[in-house]
């Protein structure tokens, strides 16, 4: 055998390898030794092609699965309020409903966790709410962003036949989860993309993901193989309704988000912000801080603004300005207060 068919044989062996390693499921396992065993064959006759490539890296995906894989579950409710208290100020309607949830999964450990749905305009803490569930329940977190999907196959995978054929968002995220059991956000649910009316399509594929009667045995196109995902823990971003399926709505557990007021803004932008811009940009309060007085007149003209999203921005804004003041001057610190305010807001803020 040529030094051509050692390096072919050598591959073949590292993929036997990595599969006896992996601790995919005996039936699927059999399946793929049928895949190695013909190409053993065709590397035998020399008619090795690009089957290897695709055999090679359909394994690498398969091993990656984290089959049997579950974090466990820390359900005690005290510690659910504190870690909600502590990343979110105010939203007490909203973090009563989560821990009532959990509260829930606590005396049921059987039933399937609920679909959460956060309903809300962009920058009122529903992602970063998601996080804390994450969080509190010790579990890996996922965020797949739905905005303008147009296709099943995005959420379904393709068949590994094709060209450049990979897993689907759903697939994927568990992958990166490294768990069966994750935490998977479905951001921006409502902006799925209708474009040659395929809405209807990737609906229907939701509704199989996200019902419990159904996701115990979930196929992705590339994968060809059941899943099991009623172990994950599903929450839906959405700004509006209008979009979703009514069959998808009656499974989901709605969940409105109201807008800040200026009051919970001050308390957000110093309580939370702040220390998130220190950390950003590596300043301390000693090097740069915003006089309190005046973080009324920051908010007030974001009053139109349901969230904090530009307010974190502008904050963000004003401490890499009082940095740059700091080198190119070389001064110790920046304090800024009503005088020199206007110096550090966007231009015609």
């Amino acid at each position: 055998m040529d030094k051509n068919n050692n390096s072919v044989s050598d591959d073949i062996q590292k993929l036997k390898a990595k599969l006896d390693a992996s601790n995919l499921p005996e039936e699927l396992k059999d399946k793929i030794q049928i895949s190695i065993i013909r190409l053993e064959r065709m590397s035998a006759l020399r008619s090795y092609s690009s089957d290897y490539e695709v055999t090679s890296k359909y394994i690498d995906t398969l091993t990656q699965i984290p089959w049997g894989i579950k974090t466990e579950d820390n359900l005690d409710i005290n510690n659910a309020k504190k870690i909600l208290d502590k990343n979110h100020f105010g939203m007490n309607d909203i973090k009563e409903r989560v821990l009532e949830y959990l509260a829930s999964m606590h005396f049921n450990t059987e039933q399937s966790a609920p679909i959460l749905c956060f309903v809300g305009l962009q920058g009122i803490g529903k992602t970063t709410i998601a996080k804390s569930i994450s969080e509190a329940l010790g579990r890996n977190f996922e965020r797949i962003s739905l905005g303008g999907v147009s296709s099943v196959l995005e959420i379904r995978g393709q068949s590994k036949v094709n060209p450049d054929a990979e897993p689907g968002y759903i697939i994927k995220s568990i992958i990166r989860a490294k768990s069966m059991n994750p935490v998977i956000l479905l951001d921006e649910f409502d902006k799925i993309s209708d474009e040659g009316g395929v809405r209807s399509a990737i609906m229907a594929t939701f509704l199989e993901i996200l019902d419990p009667e159904q996701n115990g045995d979930f196929t992705d196109h590339y994968i060809d193989y059941p899943i099991d995902l009623s172990n994950v823990m599903f929450i839906l971003t959405a700004n509006n309704l209008g979009t979703i399926s009514s069959a998808l709505l009656d499974r989901l557990e709605i969940i409105r988000f109201t807008s800040y007021t200026d009051e919970e803004k001050l308390k957000i932008a110093i309580d939370y912000l702040m220390p998130k811009v220190y950390k950003s940009i590596g300043l301390n309060k000693e090097q740069f801080e915003i006089d309190e007085n005046v973080f009324p007149d920051i908010i007030r003209p974001l009053g139109y603004e349901a969230g904090i999203r530009e307010l974190e921005r502008i904050l963000m804004g004003m401490g890499r300005k009082a940095a740059k003041k700091i080198l190119v001057e070389n001064i110790k610190s920046v304090k800024i207060d009503s005088s020199n305010l206007k110096n550090f807001l966007p231009i015609g803020y």
